[in-house]
């Protein structure tokens, strides 16, 4: 294990869950992400952390809604965009095929930032360690409602989100109330429906 990641197991903890990455997903993004990343892969498989609050995830699954959700934005317009990583509350960190340039989308209020590149070519490699090593639990924790939404809820399993209902653009708030276990591809899916990506450098109008 190398530092970076041995710094990000230690803020987030062990693994709470685990799925063994098949051989086919390694080849299919071969030259498409990272070699470190794929290294993660082949030795940590896809797996969630500090009890579900962050996951690394299987980008193919997230394919179709990304490629939607992207579509009427200029994100990823010269590039391929892969989501990597998630949060409980639908929280999507995509990285840019070529580029090296990562967003966050923040999906229960259809916000995005971008990350320029900073490591390029074959930095990118220590691109994906600097990831990891410089993720923390509040990037992912919606208002502070996760350990609440835990002891109500339960654990989420690989196929789940903590969701908003209703979401926000239906005149939901953000109360542990409101929070329900949804499955995170159906309900993303949703909100890619409700609103349009916004940039969170500027301010809704």
């Amino acid at each position: 294990m190398d530092e970076d990641f041995a710094f990000f197991i230690k803020r987030f903890g062990p693994e709470t869950s685990r799925q063994e990455v098949p051989v086919s997903s390694i080849l299919r993004y071969r030259n498409k992400l990272p070699d470190q990343l794929l290294r993660y892969w082949e030795e940590y498989g896809w797996c969630g952390y500090a009890d579900g609050l962050f996951w690394t995830v299987n980008p193919q699954e997230y394919e179709h809604l990304i490629a939607d959700w992207l579509a009427d934005t200029e994100l990823c317009e010269q590039d391929n965009c892969h989501v990597i990583a998630r949060g409980a509350f639908g929280e999507l960190y995509v990285w840019g095929e070529e580029s090296g340039e990562y967003l966050t989308i923040t999906s229960c209020m259809a916000r995005y930032s971008k990350h320029p590149p900073v490591f390029t070519g074959k930095e990118m490699d220590f691109g994906i360690r600097v990831f990891f090593s410089s993720m923390k639990r509040e990037y992912n924790d919606l208002e502070g409602l996760f350990e609440p939404a835990l002891r109500k809820l339960g654990k989420l399993d690989a196929t789940e989100m903590y969701g908003l209902v209703p979401a926000l653009a239906l005149g939901g708030s953000i109360e542990l109330k409101n929070l329900e276990k949804v499955k995170i591809i159906e309900h993303l899916e949703l909100l890619s429906q409700l609103s349009p990506l916004a940039d969170w450098a500027f301010p809704e109008i």
